[in-house]
């Protein structure tokens, strides 16, 4: 029981994490369209894509942690910290 509410509340901190980066992508769309300097716009994506990578490394860091975040039905241990490697390996 108490695995499952790790996982949900881990689930509903990368959700709420997510939601925090689309509100950032709401602001540079704004900046964008009221005209606001390059630099000013670049600093917002930088912070965004960060805020996305941030929350892209917990969800895997989350997946290690709480097996029945991402397990596939009877894949043992080692297979799904390979297979989270390759992910990690992949997109990163």
């Amino acid at each position: 029981m108490a695995d499952s509410k790790a996982v949900a509340a881990a689930r509903h901190e990368l959700v709420v994490r997510l939601k925090r980066v689309e509100g950032q992508l709401r602001g540079i769309q704004s900046m964008i369209e009221a005209g606001e300097d390059c630099e000013a716009i670049a600093q917002q994506f930088s912070a965004a894509r960060k805020a996305l990578d941030r929350a892209f490394y917990e969800m895997l860091a989350c997946a290690l942690e709480h097996p029945q975040f991402d397990a596939a039905p009877g894949e043992k241990h080692e297979a799904r910290v390979q297979r989270i490697a390759r992910t990690l390996a992949k997109f990163a």
